[in-house]
């Protein structure tokens, strides 16, 4: 071979080894054969890439190596864990790319604080109706607008009640009549003073006065707000006709919406502490006083209805308050951080570092959140790591492995579970129920059992016709994944060939 084919045969296997990564060595005065010296080629059971991509931007992917057409670097492979379809390997490279990060799985309780907003309103348990209890007309309001406010005891109107008169008079004169027999009269006649409407204290005045008094003082029976006025000077009542509406001020109700994702957390009885723009720096305490059991269908939230102590009345209607609710009691639960949680509609799933660069995706049943925590109430354990960001990447390779059918709840073709050891016995019938049958059979020596009587699952295909209680039978049953020993076949043992 002449110097010039030396040089070709050395440029060609120079080009190859570098495009596969290997070393070349070149030594004059050798041959070809010995020249060039390369690293192992990979062998069949070496990892093959799903595809190339430039880490930057995951989202485009090629079908061979190469340079990036985004960045000034070369494309990176990407690998799939070879027989293990729930698991992703991403290169620690691509991880730093991506900023991927993870967190532990810990065990503790939820924190209790919980925020919402509301608008502050009348507590609708504490208002008073005033009404009138005989027929008349008022004479002098003193109360004369409607959100005046009102003291215990306040005189709110006066009425002149023209049936009165005729009823204290008959009183009066039963008094001026002499002898024993005046004394029924008076009583009756004070029974019927009481049944026209006037109260005790009136009726005691007029006894002491020994005159006429007409007019009623209506007075106010809580401290409050005139929430509604509903009469006038000169206006004629009749006996119910409604007076007032006073509304008492000492508490107040806060009707909050709270997301259904925490309404668990908020229980009746729980602590709540309240601000208000309008009064800065002032805190309010109160409790929940009910959750109130229909759920708004724009808003996704329940209400909850919060009642504050008002003292000084400075909380008033319509005001927007700030709601920081304490949960009490309550033991401690497995979480993780919520960005963690990937929810497809119809699960949640968690992407669980399983070291080496390694990740799996699990599904998990969530509970309570609460301060960027959720509850895992199965799935999980404590001292795993969970992904906290770049998840979707994963779930993107995840879809190539198989994994992707459990995430999103696609269609895909999944590995059979091995299948469960038969077992076969010779037993008597002794009773038949709808799901379970009871044998005695004796030993089975695939289990090392000895002779017994048990009971078994019912096949799916159901008990054989041909066969009923009291009847020799072989049988052959396997323990299902619930640990229950079920039926899969059952004859007569006569014609299973079974020893008489």
């Amino acid at each position: 071979m002449n110097n010039k084919t030396k040089v070709t045969v050395v440029c060609l296997l120079a080009s190859a080894l570098l495009a596969g990564g290997g070393v070349l060595v070149y030594r004059a005065g050798k041959s070809a054969a010995s020249v060039a010296t390369a690293a192992p080629a990979a062998g069949a059971g070496d990892k093959k890439p799903l595809y190339w991509h430039d880490p930057m931007v995951p989202g485009q992917r090629f079908d061979k190596p190469g340079k990036s057409p985004f960045m000034d670097m070369q494309l990176v492979p990407v690998y799939g864990e070879q027989g293990d379809a729930g698991k992703v390997s991403i290169s620690p490279r691509m991880q730093q790319s991506l900023g991927m990060r993870t967190g532990p799985v810990t065990r503790a309780r939820l924190g209790s604080a919980i925020s919402a907003v509301g608008s502050v309103a009348y507590n609708e348990r504490d208002v008073a109706l005033v009404q009138a209890r005989s027929a008349g007309y008022v004479e002098r309001l003193h109360v004369r607008a409607p959100l005046d406010a009102v003291r215990k005891g306040q005189p709110l109107l006066e009425l002149f009640i023209p049936d009165w008169i005729a009823a204290q008079e008959e009183y009066l004169a039963t008094r001026r009549i002499p002898g024993a027999a005046s004394d029924g009269l008076q009583s009756a006649a004070k029974q019927r003073m009481l049944l026209a409407g006037m109260d005790a204290a009136l009726v005691r005045l007029v006894e002491s006065s020994g005159k006429v008094h007409p007019r009623m003082t209506i007075l106010a029976p809580i401290g409050g707000v005139v929430a509604e006025l509903l009469v006038r000077d000169g206006m004629t009542v009749s006996s119910g006709t409604p007076l007032f509406r006073i509304n008492g001020v000492s508490s107040v109700w806060v009707n909050a919406e709270v997301p259904e994702a925490v309404a668990l957390l908020v229980r009746p009885g729980a602590a709540v502490e309240a601000s208000t723009p309008a009064l800065a720096g002032k805190v309010f305490t109160g409790k929940v006083s009910a959750l109130l059991p229909e759920v708004n269908a724009t808003t996704r939230t329940l209400k909850a209805r919060v009642e504050l102590a008002n003292p000084g009345g400075e909380l008033v209607p319509g005001m927007f308050a700030n709601l920081t609710f304490t949960q009490s009691g309550g033991g401690e639960v497995l979480l993780v951080p919520s960005e963690a949680v990937i929810k497809t509609g119809r699960r949640s799933v968690v992407m669980v570092a399983l070291g080496g660069g390694r990740f799996a995706a699990v599904d998990v049943e969530t509970g309570a959140e609460a301060n960027d925590k959720t509850e895992i109430r199965k799935g999980l354990e404590e001292g795993q790591n969970v992904v906290l960001s770049g998840q979707f990447l994963i779930d993107s390779e995840a879809s190539l492995r198989g994994a992707a059918p459990r995430m999103s709840g696609m269609a895909g073709p999944a590995a059979a579970p091995a299948a469960a050891p038969v077992h076969r016995a010779v037993g008597k019938l002794e009773a038949i129920d709808k799901e379970e049958v009871t044998i005695s059979h004796g030993p089975v020596p695939s289990l090392e059992w000895g002779a017994m009587t048990m009971g078994f699952k019912v096949p799916a295909s159901g008990i054989p016709a041909s066969v009923a209680v009291g009847d020799m039978v072989t049988f052959d049953f396997i323990k299902d994944k619930d640990g229950a020993f079920t039926l899969t076949t059952m004859t007569p043992a006569k014609a299973a060939g079974a020893p008489k």
